[in-house]
């Protein structure tokens, strides 16, 4: 038998659960209370869960029942699974045995996991993944992420983009008809957002509400970055500081008919020189899929080798599954 005590989140955990998060070894903002109270109330079924070991908060889980019998982590955020400051792998084991024995106690016969990508940790683990594979989980898909190492950086990062790049900032630079500015201008950027995602037949992820709500309820973490042509906002970056280390540009977007300027080229430049002044290891410029595809996992070669341009390797974003007897 377990000695953790499985706790479904009440608002009376809020602050110790968020500076657990804060202070743990894997934690972004998408786990966050103050996260999540972006969205509506009842907008989504939370069900967030926090693992205690003799009055000792070890691990919480944020996450939701999706239909009956399903918990998914994340609902209504970019990353979950379990939260964890240093855990030895036999400890990770007996969270998993916890957390098993939970479900079946309270009718959860399905579980999907998705945690942020491996970069996003302070100091590299994969004691809990084991310890999930050990215990029955399997790899349900994986998504692929385009991230730039800036560890080895020096203040001159443009060298380290490919030699096309480089020729094309400089260009954009020389000429002077566009100017980066970082700014919280989200009523000329959210239009951008719009018209881009259009023409790909998508909505985005968050309305201009959500946007403006989100940069009140987690100040200094949402960074935008847009591009003018003369006083025309031709284009815009949209940048989460999802943890210390890692840096996610959610948004890169451009009204097409002004793409002869290659506005991206510039933004991108600016984002990562920005974050390199700041001590970010990393920039996630995020998953490259093919939207259009039947198979969810098809990757956008195009997009893929946009991001090379920069400098950006792969990696997985990938999500566990198990089927638990209840």
């Amino acid at each position: 038998m377990s000695n953790i005590e499985v706790v479904l989140y009440e608002e009376k955990y809020r602050a110790q659960w968020d500076a657990f998060v804060l202070g743990s070894n894997n934690g972004t903002m998408f786990h966050l209370q103050s996260f999540f109270d972006y969205h509506a109330p009842g907008k989504f079924h939370f069900h967030h869960l926090l693992f205690f070991r003799e009055g000792r908060l070890i691990a919480v889980l944020p996450g939701g029942i999706t239909s009956p019998g399903v918990y998914e982590s994340p609902v209504g955020a970019s990353y979950g699974n379990f939260v964890l400051h240093e855990l030895s792998f036999a400890n990770c084991l007996e969270l998993v045995d916890a957390f098993m024995g939970y479900c079946a106690a309270n009718g959860i016969s399905d579980v999907s996991l998705t945690a942020a990508p491996i970069i996003y940790q302070k100091k590299l683990s994969q004691d809990i993944d084991y310890a999930l594979l050990w215990r029955g989980f399997h790899y349900d898909c994986h998504y692929i992420s385009s991230v730039i190492d800036m560890r080895e950086y020096d203040n001159d990062v443009l060298r380290n983009f490919d030699k096309t790049t480089r020729r094309t900032v400089r260009k954009i630079q020389r000429e002077g008809a566009l100017r980066i500015e970082h700014n919280e201008d989200y009523a000329s950027f959210y239009p951008i957002l719009l018209k881009n995602k259009q023409k790909h037949n998508v909505k985005p992820t968050h309305s201009f509400e959500d946007l403006i709500r989100l940069n009140e309820l987690l100040p200094g973490r949402l960074h935008l970055f847009n591009a003018y042509l003369d006083d025309t906002p031709i284009a815009g970056s949209l940048n989460f500081v999802a943890n210390e280390r890692t840096l996610l540009v959610f948004y890169n977007m451009l009204l097409y008919e002004y793409d002869e300027y290659r506005p991206i080229y510039l933004l991108m430049h600016q984002v990562v020189r920005w974050a390199r002044e700041h001590g970010f290891d990393y920039v996630d410029i995020g998953v490259s899929q093919d939207t259009k595809a039947a198979n969810p996992m098809t990757p956008s070669m195009s997009l893929i080798e946009f991001k090379e341009r920069f400098d950006s390797r792969c990696i997985l974003r990938s999500t566990l599954r198990k089927r638990i007897s209840v």
